[in-house]
């Protein structure tokens, strides 16, 4: 039957489908509806009904992703929120951290908590780190601030007390205590979402998982209401930021792991895409309309980001949260984006976007700054008639007449402007890519690059030559590939606690004792029997005595003190670039990762019959290389009839119903049988022969 992905962006809302039966593939790309993005989802499904025939009544599995929970969070639309705590602690969440990232700057004031300080309340109760009772919960002080939530009007209430990741018992009965009082209101409690210590970073978790719940359970809501009347009644499943999936529900009691969402689906494909190549180093970049993403898969296995921060950037310290999200980099360099001339004269692109309302101005919707998708339009890259599959028609003049703004500005001719934003995005997308590569210890020399997006293959090339890469892949479907990446997740849940203990003889059977128990929450969790096929991996933080923050390393069954000593030295040295062979090493943090075996998409060995090159071209059309080559005449192929396993020298262009590739001079795309595109430069081109 029929598995069904949709993926919610800051432009469009894409969808794929794929029949089990047959491996047939639905596809569609709809706008997205800001204002309510299940409409977008609908509308998208329709056009794949009008299009390609997708039937509903015969969708087995629903998956989505998108970009409900961080719009609330960065537009600051979430609900009224209070926060109880333990008394002496409810400025936690406004001191943060001393460890500001712009440490001269004398003007610096911390991040605005997303609850006011009124409307953060004490209660008097204490445990100690080890779980003991130090002062007893005094429920009386709960009455008054019940009184005070309803006088607010409030819609959730986060619950934090000191070392609850040790005993929740305090959190539990007052949170039951506040749900009985306040039936209205979403209770979130702190173990439920978190039990890591760290109290600042476990505060700022539960108070904005609190603080999107409602939203997300209204939106979940209303969007299988609208899949039920489309006759869409199948499990339905979210997109997780950790890689994996989960159902509405479980989505809903823990929003924040939805925080990146859709990207996550990217990295998920990007994944599929390495295993089908036999490589298990993948660097993804998924260039979209708003936004360019990056991340790096190791060993197979997407990089997890044990210390993510929303809205963190080099002069603001953001906002930590303890969920598992895939390290990924994101920059306001996607087609969208806008590009403007700063006071000094300099010409900058991003990070505002014309989104999908007005759009880029050869949209023909109102928009009159020159953005990325204007500027690849005016050099010839893309198509006017055959973007998005058609569906739209671009306004070559219109976008050379927002280009012209710019190189007026700059005394160049408008090709040259176009050429000079593209420039531009391209730096940045380049420093992003040495964000998750170089400065994590990893080289782009060793992995292959895997670009998706609707403008990511128009860059994709010239991004991988400068990288070095071994290959850059462009993968089936590039232009909806978070979507088609939601396809190849499984359900996946982390399990993270916090445990404090000398590496010794002694701790490692403990350890494997309490992995054992998160493993019987991993079962729970899946409401599976123990023959679940259910695959565990673990891994212990750990630290060198003395240290604050320590690194992760994978923990066997097998393991010895020696051998994970070992493990943990090459981490720290891959991480901070010394090891300290000789000091003592204290276990902070165990996390297992659970992942439900389940079927996933296929990459089936395409049909041969009727590719050819002659019956791939479509024409040719002129592209701007810069002034030392001028306009070049480019062949026009359509990908899905290029010959399979077959070397093919650029320049050229490759369309698609959703995104066009460029192959550079100097370069060579070969098609796989299982319909992956593969550019690789020649040795006088890249300087890497050998490689």
């Amino acid at each position: 039957m029929i598995r069904l992905a949709t993926d919610v962006g800051g432009t469009f809302t894409d969808l794929v489908g794929y029949d089990e039966r047959n491996g047939a593939l639905f596809t569609a790309k709809s706008l997205t509806t800001v204002h309510d993005q299940s409409e977008g989802v609908l509308n998208a499904i329709a056009a794949s009904e009008a299009a390609d025939g997708l039937a509903t009544r015969n969708v087995t599995f629903f998956a989505h992703g998108g970009t409900t929970v961080i719009n609330a969070i960065t537009e600051r639309k979430g609900v009224r929120t209070a926060l109880i705590t333990t008394a002496g602690f409810r400025d936690v969440l406004e001191i943060g951290r001393g460890n500001r990232p712009d440490l001269y700057n004398l003007q610096f004031h911390s991040p605005e908590p997303f609850v006011p300080r009124r409307l953060r309340f004490e209660v008097r109760e204490r445990m100690n780190a080890a779980g003991e009772v130090v002062i007893p919960l005094h429920e009386e002080d709960i009455a008054a601030i019940v009184a005070t939530c309803k006088a607010e009007q409030i819609e959730a209430v986060a619950i934090l007390f000191l070392h609850a990741y040790a005993n929740p018992a305090h959190e539990e009965r007052c949170a039951r205590l506040v749900a009985d009082a306040l039936p209205e209101a979403t209770v979130c409690a702190s173990h439920e979402v978190s039990r890591q210590w760290r109290e600042y970073e476990r505060s700022n978790t539960v108070v904005l998982n609190a603080y999107v719940q409602p939203i997300i359970r209204r939106y979940f809501e209303r969007l299988e209401a609208a899949l039920a009347r489309r006759d869409l009644t199948c499990p339905y499943y979210a997109m997780q930021s950790n890689g994996g999936i989960s159902t509405f529900d479980q989505a809903t009691a823990s929003p924040l792991t939805l925080v990146e969402s859709g990207p996550a689906g990217g990295v998920a494909g990007a994944a599929r895409i390495g295993l089908a190549l036999g490589e298990g180093e993948v660097l993804h970049l998924d260039v979209g309309g708003t936004t360019a993403k990056c991340s790096l898969i190791h060993d197979g296995r997407p990089t997890l980001n044990v210390e993510y921060k929303l809205e963190h950037s080099r002069i603001a310290p953001g906002y930590p949260v303890q969920v598992p999200v895939v390290d990924i980099v994101e920059i306001g360099s996607g087609g969208g984006s806008i590009a403007w001339m700063d006071e000094r004269g300099a010409l900058r692109v991003g990070p505002q976007s014309a989104g999908s309302t007005p759009g880029p101005a050869c949209y023909g919707r109102g928009g009159m700054q020159p953005t990325i998708t204007d500027a690849l339009l005016t050099l010839g890259i893309f198509d006017p008639t055959s973007f998005a599959g058609g569906s739209m028609q671009l306004d070559r003049e219109k976008a050379a007449a927002a280009i012209r703004t710019v190189g007026d500005r700059l005394g160049i001719s408008v090709e040259d402007a176009a050429l000079a934003i593209v420039e531009i995005a391209h730096a940045s997308m380049i420093n992003a890519l040495k964000l998750v590569t170089v400065q994590r210890g990893h080289d782009p020399r060793d992995a292959v690059f895997v670009i998706s997006g609707g403008a990511g293959p128009a860059l994709a090339a010239r991004l991988g030559r400068e990288l070095s890469v071994k290959a850059t892949i462009v993968p089936p479907h590039s232009g909806i590939f978070s979507a088609w990446g939601m396809l190849a997740a499984e359900p996946r849940a982390d399990f993270r606690a916090t445990w404090f203990s000398a590496l010794s003889p002694t701790a490692l059977p403990e350890a494997q004792r309490r992995f054992a128990a998160l493993g019987r929450q991993a079962v729970a969790y899946f409401g599976k029997g123990d023959s679940a096929p259910i695959r565990l991996t673990h891994r212990l933080e750990a630290r060198y005595r003395g240290q604050e923050h320590g690194v992760v390393a994978d923990f066997e069954p097998a393991d010895t003190v020696e051998t994970f000593s070992e493990r943990f030295h090459a981490a720290h040295e891959k991480a901070y670039t010394f090891r300290l062979p000789s000091a003592a090493i204290e276990i902070t943090t165990l996390h297992l990762e659970a992942v439900l075996n389940g079927p996933v998409i296929t990459l089936p060995a395409l049909d041969r019959d009727g590719k050819s090159l002659e019956a791939a071209r479509k024409g040719q059309r002129a592209v701007y290389f810069g002034s030392e080559i001028g306009w070049r005449d480019c062949p026009v192929y359509e990908r899905d009839r290029l010959p399979l396993e077959e070397e093919i020298a650029g320049p050229a262009l490759v369309e698609e119903p959703t995104t066009t590739s460029l192959v550079q001079i100097g370069q060579t795309m070969t098609v796989t049988a299982e319909g992956i595109m593969v550019l690789r430069d020649t040795p006088s081109a890249s300087g890497q022969e050998g490689r």
